[in-house]
């Protein structure tokens, strides 16, 4: 048996004030405690709870949770069932890279690291000599007489040809509906993102370029078909690494692009709700400090700056992981 302590705290406040996104601070910590016992070499059983506690709220904690999780591991992937893994202590670097399942900004925001720590379902990872990819579901909330139920689900893969080059590949789908009760819309939000990455140390400094050609499909409301939205957009990013540092710059431009979870930075809906008819294009560049603390133990300080549309706007953000264990006889 191990004990075992997960504490992710986060820091982010972002200075926004144009028509997709307002400005916002999350400050807070998410704690899971537990046990891990081993059934056999590949088969462990967690029990424990989660709590995800807001600094200043008047609650002791926003949200409780029990952890329960089955995970199978093997010599090049893992299967996880119930309450989904955690934000790992050496996970890459960089705000923009920092989403629940790291998909791109437009299609998970970042932000729900912060807003939603706790997900529960199914996961499996691999990672391969030439192929790497996560795939996994997580349910949201039941369908009852007072709402639809909601989940999400998708795949993030990478196809490597060799040291510099690979094609990643993201999928992710949010579904509203359900069958025992029909109290509200059936709602999908369904995207994809594909493209080419090019990898490289070029003195010293690992250098990555990503380009994503997107496509999006928007429905509200299933029986009204006319609400629908089909969107294009393009995504290149561009960063440098080195002994800590990373920075990075990211283009964006997209077309009637919406995706419910994306970032609204990148979004052609405003935050009233009313759609945006021309080309949608924003850009940001950032720089991050990681810091190895210990081996169970990081932290990470980041800055933006952001252009949306016309408005040039700025964001930080603190975020610190810790995990240790204790191993029982």
């Amino acid at each position: 048996m191990t004990l075992r302590a997960d504490v992710f705290l986060y820091g982010d406040n972002t200075e926004f004030r144009n028509p997709f996104r307002e400005g916002e601070t999350i400050f807070g910590a998410a704690a899971r405690l537990g046990a891990e016992m081993d059934v056999n070499p590949r088969v462990t059983l967690s029990l424990g709870a989660f709590g995800n506690q807001r600094f200043g709220s008047e609650d002791a904690f926003e949200l409780v949770r029990p952890i329960i999780s089955l995970r199978v591991q093997g010599r090049r992937s893992g299967f996880a069932f119930g309450t989904l893994p955690s934000r790992a202590v050496d996970a890459p670097p960089g705000p923009d890279r920092m989403g629940p399942h790291r998909l791109l900004p437009p299609l998970q925001r970042e932000t729900l690291s912060f807003d939603r720590p706790y997900e529960a379902g199914l996961q499996w990872d691999f990672s391969g000599a030439t192929l790497r990819h996560s795939i996994w579901i997580d349910w949201q909330r039941l369908n009852t007489p007072e709402h639809r139920e909601r989940f999400d689900g998708g795949v993030n893969l990478e196809l490597r040809l060799n040291d510099v080059w690979s094609f990643p590949a993201q999928i992710h789908v949010v579904h509203q509906g359900g069958q025992l009760f029909s109290t509200g819309p059936v709602a999908d939000s369904p995207a994809a993102a594909a493209g080419v990455a090019l990898s490289n140390v070029i003195h010293g400094a690992r250098a990555t370029v990503d380009l994503y050609g997107l496509v999006s499909r928007f429905v509200p409301d299933r029986s009204q078909p006319g609400l629908s939205r089909d969107g294009v957009a393009f995504f290149g990013r561009a960063a440098a690494e080195r002994n800590g540092w990373r920075a990075h710059i990211i283009f964006w431009r997209g077309r009637n692009f919406i995706k419910d979870e994306g970032d609204p930075n990148y979004q052609s809906i405003t935050r009233d709700g009313a759609r945006y008819r021309g080309t949608r294009d924003y850009a940001e560049a950032g720089v991050s400090r990681r810091f190895s603390l210990a081996p169970a133990a990081s932290l990470e300080v980041s800055g933006r700056l952001h252009r949306v549309e016309d408005h040039y706007e700025y964001s930080y953000r603190v975020v610190s992981n810790v995990s240790v264990r204790w191993h029982l006889r």
